[in-house]
């Protein structure tokens, strides 16, 4: 039987308030200390974990300070310098184009909104999500694989399209949810609902959670 809209924003209203009394901790596991250096160590978190970013980025800021100095680097060094986060050369690309853009059309600052944050290269919705949510307190919600696979199974989307899902999910979860949900969602994926070993057994959301292994 199919479930009507009303039950499904009653059921994920559970699962959120469920999560957060699990993880009350969760938060971005990204290590930054100003806009642009959460928007570069995103950019660098593409296909990567933020494990190795944050293994990555103290050595960069130290090195680059400030978006100006990524703007005019040399982006051959800076490509060596990201190296292990893999697509270097790409993502130096971006992070110097970027950078370059907010240095000279933006006096220094990273944007504060979604129209001029895509425009960066390097940046998509799920970048641009990240800093509006963390860094300007915008209700934003950021479509990892974690809340491309978990909402599939909870039923709350049925799509891989990340804009889709960010759309869909907005219209069941209350917007100052938004940004925390993203974080919970994580936690519980790395820790029990892990893509090739579900620990279903294990889930505090077993209940509420129609793909649950029984």
């Amino acid at each position: 039987m199919r479930e009507n809209k009303t039950k499904k924003i009653k059921r994920a209203g559970e699962v959120y308030k469920t999560l957060l009394s699990t993880y009350p901790d969760a938060k971005c596991s990204l290590h930054y200390s100003t806009a642009h250096e959460l928007l570069v160590a995103t950019i660098l978190s593409a296909q990567c974990t933020d494990h190795r970013v944050n293994q990555v980025t103290p050595a960069l800021f130290q090195k680059y300070k400030s978006p100006n100095d990524f703007a005019y680097c040399d982006v051959v060094e800076l490509a060596k310098d990201v190296h292990s986060c893999g697509y270097h050369n790409q993502k130096a690309k971006s992070i110097q184009g970027a950078s370059l853009k907010i240095v000279e059309e933006h006096g220094g600052e990273v944007p504060d909104n979604m129209d001029e944050l895509v425009k960066l290269p390097g940046v998509g919705r799920k970048t641009a999500n990240c800093v509006l949510g963390e860094i300007y307190n915008v209700p934003s919600m950021v479509i990892d694989t974690h809340m491309v696979r978990i909402m599939n199974l909870l039923k709350f989307t049925n799509t891989k399209d990340a804009k889709k899902i960010e759309y869909e999910l907005m219209d069941l979860f209350k917007d100052e949810h938004w940004v925390k949900l993203t974080h919970l969602i994580i936690d519980h994926g790395r820790g029990i609902c892990i893509a090739r070993r579900p620990q279903c057994g294990a889930c505090v959301i077993n209940k509420l959670c129609p793909s649950a292994l029984t």
